[in-house]
Formats: structure tokens, C-alpha cells, sequence
């Protein structure tokens, strides 16, 4: 009896679920090969719209979609469990229910917030994840109660200020959002948050916001959200953050009612435990086949690896990058099998999308450059098309409509983070 062929791949995100399906369809009719996904949600989150999540504009679990709904009928299995160690020579995967072996290995464990070493990141909401975007939407809500009937003038104000780290494409947008959810829903309906008294700060560390969109498309975007009343700051590198209070290199310290983070990633932790080079935020290096140096049939993809020598725009952690990595990760375990050689990866960035809020946006999609409200309608058409499953995308495209219509749902559902800022009494978070 002929042995299995194991293929693992450990991750459902954007590269391991386009891994999985995409091996799944090359192995389709091929009973000698095994395929498994393994992680430790049972659900794929589309990260693009997260930042709709603290805004009320969209419904969490809409951007979900069940792992066992997105598999039906395909031939691969699926494993909840936690991976908690990796064995290159063993050829071998420890999770929290047992051990798994494999033939081939693709990891793309996506990637953890990166605090770079700042004091008091527990008194950061990070936007990561869905259950970020959840805490973070009811303490803001939870903030926007004390401001509505705080007395003091000056603590108003400092808990009205709103602070995001990170001036890339997800701290941008969550600005924007923040900005449509207070202006346009929040102040006309709680008498006591006076629209002058809303402060939105964007920090960014480095001396320009959006890199890697088109210098003249950043520069526009960022002109009209300063228009609309947000504030940018770059050279701004924050190294303290204290209960209402971020403090930055320069020494300035900056009162603010809340702070959000999302000035950037590292790779899994588990990678650290791997005998190969990485670079500075954790990415394994590997060779232009997308396998690790020394083991042919262990590939990183994603947040996970950086292709040495690459250029800047193959490496950058966005999410075409990864599922077009993914793709020819699966092509090159199909010809590992069957004892070809392996092809390289060769990227070619299709365009960017940012939104700026409600009607308006940025976009640069295959050399057609558009701002306002035509790149809105544009950036909406593709984050539609490209969520997996018509029911998500009706789900979604309903709560835009309903949004346009009514007002946003300001009700708090979980009980929210306590901190000493916002509840003096609570003694910590």
C-alpha cells in the first residue's frame, strides 16, 4: 500500500486558506495526498474591513466567515487546535492536541501586534484582530458616556482626544471611521460632546503616512482628512503610553482618552524557535521558491517571510502579496510531488485602496488613479466582491445601506475595558 502524502498548512488566514483551496484543487482527485489546515480559530476574518468594526458601521460577525462553511464539499480537512512547536528535522507540527507530521509544510501563522518596546502598551487597544475591533468599539462607546456628562471642561476635552499610532493603511482608515462615527452620528445625538471638543491625532513615527501608496495619492489623502479635522503628526514616535496620556521621544506628552495601535506587526513568535535568519520583525528569510534555506519542503509565506533580495514592493505585508504567495507555494509543493523543480515568485502590485471615511477614498488600481467619491463606490465594489461567500457580501453591502439610511448602533455589548483613566474607582485596568 502506497504511504499518504501529508501536506500541512498552518494558518487560515489570507495565504493559508488560498494555500489550502488552491492545493485542494491541484489534489482534488489524488487519494495519496492528505491535506490538513490547521488553526486555532474556526473562522476566517477578512482584515480589510476591521476598521468598520469600532465605527459601528458594520456588523462583526459579517466579516467572518465559518472555516467548515468555506470548506463544504472540498477534499482537505480542517483542525482547530493551537500550534505550539515546530520540528524541521522530525518533520514535525506539536499542537495542543497532539503531534502531526508531515511531507510538506506551508506556514503562514500570520503575524501578532508590534509594540517596538513602548512603556504601558497595556493601556493600547491594538486592531489586529476581531475581538480587537469588538473591545475597542464598546470602550469607546463606554468612553463617549463619561464625556457626554463630564462636568470639567479640560478632562472633556482630554477624553474626547482620540489618538491612533500608526500612519499606514489601517490606521488611516480607522481615523477616517473614527471621524464619519463622531461627527456625523455621535455629536447629534449626545447633547453633551460639543463638536469643537472632538480632537482626532493621528502619530506616526516616520516622516510620511501611507508608504508604499503614490507619493501624489498620500499626499491627497492626507490633505483632505486634514480638511475634515484630523490632525497628522509625523516624526512622532511614541514611547510612553500612560491612562490618558501618550508621551512621544521629544518629551512632549499629549493628553488623550484613548489610543489605538496599529503601527505595524511582527511575525508569530513561534517562528523564533526556528533554526534559520530572520530579519528585524521576526520574518523568516526565505529563498525566491518561498522555501526555508536547508529545508525544500518547508515553506513561509505572508507576514511569516521575506523573499531575500526581493523588492521592497514583493515584500510588503498586505494581502495580495500573501494569497499570490500562497498560490505558488501550493504550485511548488504540486511539483515537489511530482519531483519537478521549483518555480520563483515573481509579484506585480495590481493597485492600492484606501478609504477616507464616507464618500470618499483613494485608489490606485492597475494605473487608474481615483480620488473621492468614484473611488469610494470603487473601493466598496472590490472589498464586496472579494469577501468570501454571497451571504457575507449581502450581509455586508446591507449594512452599508443601512448605515447611509440610520443611525449607527451606539450599544454597548459587552462590558467594556476598565481603565483608571475612565474609572477612577476600578484602581487598573
Amino acid at each position: 500500500m502506497t504511504p499518504l502524502t501529508c501536506i500541512l498548512v498552518l494558518g487560515a488566514g489570507f495565504g493559508g486558506l488560498e494555500a489550502i483551496t488552491e492545493l485542494e484543487r491541484r489534489f482534488r482527485d489524488d487519494t495519496s495526498v492528505e491535506l490538513l489546515l490547521v488553526d486555532a480559530k474556526n473562522f476566517f476574518l477578512f482584515t480589510p474591513l476591521l476598521p468598520q468594526i469600532p465605527s459601528s458601521y458594520i456588523e462583526p460577525r459579517h466579516i467572518v466567515q465559518s472555516i467548515r462553511d468555506i470548506r463544504r464539499d472540498r477534499r482537505f480537512r480542517f483542525l482547530r487546535a493551537q500550534v505550539t512547536g515546530l520540528d524541521l528535522t522530525q518533520r514535525r507540527v506539536s499542537t495542543t492536541v497532539g503531534d502531526l507530521p508531515y511531507d510538506y509544510l506551508i506556514i503562514a501563522l500570520g503575524s501578532v501586534p508590534n509594540f517596538f518596546g513602548i512603556e504601558g502598551r497595556e493601556h493600547c487597544f491594538p486592531l489586529y484582530s476581531l475581538e480587537d475591533g469588538v473591545l475597542l468599539r464598546d470602550h469607546l462607546l463606554d468612553l463617549l458616556e463619561h464625556a457626554d456628562h463630564e462636568s470639567d471642561p479640560e478632562r472633556k476635552r482630554t477624553l474626547l482626544t482620540l489618538t491612533v499610532v500608526g500612519g499606514g493603511y489601517t490606521g488611516v482608515e480607522v481615523v477616517a471611521e473614527l471621524r464619519d462615527l463622531l461627527f456625523r452620528h455621535v455629536a447629534p445625538r449626545y447633547g453633551g460632546i460639543p463638536v469643537e471638543d472632538v480632537k482626532l491625532l493621528l502619530l506616526e513615527a516616520g516622516p510620511e503616512i501611507l508608504v508604499g501608496v503614490d507619493p501624489k495619492l498620500a499626499a491627497r489623502a492626507r490633505r483632505k482628512l486634514e480638511q475634515k479635522g484630523i490632525e497628522f503628526r509625523t516624526g512622532a514616535m511614541v514611547t510612553t503610553v500612560r491612562p490618558g496620556e501618550v508621551e512621544l521621544k521629544s518629551g512632549e506628552k499629549i493628553a488623550t482618552g484613548l489610543v489605538i495601535w496599529t503601527a505595524g506587526v511582527r511575525a508569530n513568535l513561534l517562528l523564533e524557535s526556528l533554526p534559520v535568519e530572520r530579519n528585524n520583525v521576526g520574518r523568516v528569510f526565505v529563498t525566491p521558491e518561498l522555501h526555508l534555506p536547508d529545508y525544500p519542503r518547508v515553506f513561509a509565506i505572508g507576514d511569516n517571510a521575506v523573499v531575500r533580495g526581493a523588492a521592497a514592493e514583493q515584500t510588503v505585508q498586505v494581502a495580495p502579496v500573501a494569497m499570490e504567495q500562497a498560490r505558488l507555494a501550493a504550485e511548488n509543493v504540486t511539483r515537489g510531488v511530482a519531483r519537478l523543480p521549483y518555480r520563483s515568485f515573481d509579484y506585480k502590485p495590481k493597485g492600492m485602496l484606501v478609504s477616507l471615511g464616507m464618500n470618499d477614498a483613494v485608489v490606485n488600481l492597475m494605473g487608474l488613479k481615483l480620488s473621492g467619491y468614484g473611488a469610494w463606490l470603487l473601493w466598496n465594489t472590490v472589498h464586496l466582491l472579494k469577501l468570501v461567500g454571497l451571504k457575507k457580501q449581502f450581509q455586508v453591502a446591507l449594512d452599508w445601506s443601512l448605515a447611509s439610511l440610520f443611525p449607527r448602533d451606539t450599544s454597548i455589548i459587552r462590558r467594556p475595558h476598565r481603565c483608571r483613566f475612565c474609572h477612577p474607582e476600578s484602581g487598573g485596568a
